[in-house]
Order: C-alpha cells, then sequence, then structure tokens
C-alpha cells in the first residue's frame, strides 16, 4: 500500500528499533501504517478525523500519537535517532508560531501549555540547535513571550561544547557569553548597538547562521507545527519531534 507520507523502508527500518515492545494489552495495530497517518496529519494540517481510511481508523491514529506523547516516547525517539557528536559549529535561534484558537483551554492555564502573548498575539516559541549540518541536535517549546537568551544555557548544558556557537543579536549577554566560553567554544554574536564595552565578533563565521533560518524553514512546512492546533504542550512538542525526524535522521 502507497502513499506519499508512507515511511521508506529505510526510514522505518531506522525507527522500528526504538519503538515500545512488550506492552500489556491487545497487539498493536500495524505501527508503520499509525505511523504514516500521523505523519500525514502533521504534515498536511487536516483534521486527524479527516486522516485518509488508507492508514487505519482516524481514532486509532489519534490515540496512538496523545498516548506516546504523553509517555514521552516520540522526545525519546528524537533523542535516540539524533546523532550528537563533536562538531565545530553550532547555531542556535528561536521562532514563533501561532497558536490557533483550537489550542486555547488546556489544563492548567496558558502558562503550563506553553502559549503566551506577544506582539504576533497568542504564540508558541520553539527555541533550537543545529548543527553544522544544518540538522537540530536540541530543542524546547516555550511560551512565546519568553527572551530566547534565557532558554540558552538549558539547551547547551547537554552538548558536546562546539569550537562556535552563533547566534545573532538577542543572545548577546555577558552570561550567555561566559558561559560558552568556559566550555571551550567561543561565542560568535553580534554586539547589540546598545552595548558599550564591545566583543569581538567573526562576520565570515556568522554567515554560517543562516542554517538554522532555514532548518526552521523546513520544520514549518509541517503545517500543524506552521500553526499551533495542540491544546497540550506535550503533543505539539511530541509534533516537532517527529518533523525533526522524518525531515533530518531517517
Amino acid at each position: 500500500m502507497a502513499s506519499e507520507f508512507w515511511l521508506s523502508d529505510q526510514q522505518w527500518a531506522a525507527i522500528e528499533p526504538h519503538l515500545p515492545r512488550n506492552r500489556p494489552g491487545a497487539r498493536r495495530v500495524d505501527d508503520r501504517r499509525v505511523l504514516s497517518g500521523i505523519i500525514h496529519v502533521l504534515k498536511t494540517g487536516c483534521r486527524w478525523q479527516d486522516c485518509p481510511a488508507t492508514y487505519g481508523p482516524p481514532t486509532t491514529i489519534y490515540n496512538r500519537f496523545r498516548r506516546w506523547s504523553g509517555r514521552g516516547i516520540w522526545q525519546q525517539l528524537f533523542e535516540a535517532l539524533v546523532a550528537v557528536t563533536p562538531d565545530d559549529m553550532h547555531m542556535i535561534d528561536s521562532t514563533s508560531t501561532k497558536a490557533h484558537r483550537s489550542a486555547a483551554g488546556g489544563k492548567g492555564g496558558p502558562a503550563a501549555q506553553a502559549i503566551g502573548r506577544s506582539r504576533g498575539g497568542r504564540t508558541t516559541k520553539i527555541h533550537a540547535v543545529v548543527d553544522g549540518r544544518g540538522r537540530p541536535i536540541a530543542f524546547e517549546i516555550t511560551a512565546g513571550q519568553l527572551g530566547d537568551v534565557r532558554a540558552a544555557t538549558a539547551l547547551l548544558g547537554p552538548l558536546p561544547p562546539g569550537r562556535w556557537c552563533a547566534a545573532d543579536t538577542a543572545y548577546d549577554s555577558n552570561g550567555l557569553r561566559q558561559f560558552l566560553i568556559e566550555r571551550g567554544t567561543l561565542p560568535v554574536i553580534p554586539n547589540n548597538p546598545t552595548r558599550k564595552r564591545r566583543h569581538p565578533f567573526d562576520p565570515k563565521a556568522y554567515r554560517h547562521r543562516n542554517l538554522i533560518e532555514r532548518m526552521f524553514c523546513r520544520l514549518k512546512d509541517f503545517r500543524r507545527i506552521a500553526t499551533r492546533y495542540d491544546k497540550l504542550a506535550v503533543t505539539f512538542t511530541a509534533a516537532v519531534a517527529i518533523a525533526a525526524i522524518v525531515t533530518w535522521w531517517i
């Protein structure tokens, strides 16, 4: 059975060993078919109930996505597939995603579900780090109004230090610069125009920062990433993890 979003044999071979096994209960519906249905919904932005019948019952597809999101399985799959190795250069940045009206109403209130108010209205922010090939190696979801630099150390800390780390002026803080230098990483960050004490800056190395901009563009080719429809932060995080896996890591 073929479809535009069906996982190839090679892609499935990369994913299948990392999926849950030997779980109690009835035998699971075909994982490959269900995961292909999840990818179809995330890519096209259609409602779960409108997922083509070739992938199986829409309730099965949605329930699998939601339950595995709650258990952190999609995030674990991303972490298992990402080849985080020492790299000459890292790029860090964020992008905002508009929260659709259907994303309102998650239990715990907007703050608990990573939806906030910024100049763009109700938004969620995706913070990410990419390697020298433009592949996402870490990401975090926050409310849209959170400043970029506040998420930087938590994202970069677990990663092997890069030789350089490129970021835009939103990351020009003494604390982040010191954090990077102590890790043996050269900050490639333009000086904020208001800064009195200027730091060295390598404009040639900074040109590589476009890799993370291109990564965000490709990530938002998934329409359920470009617009957030999920009420819960955990399910939107899962959607980002799946889109990153499909686009770069399988």
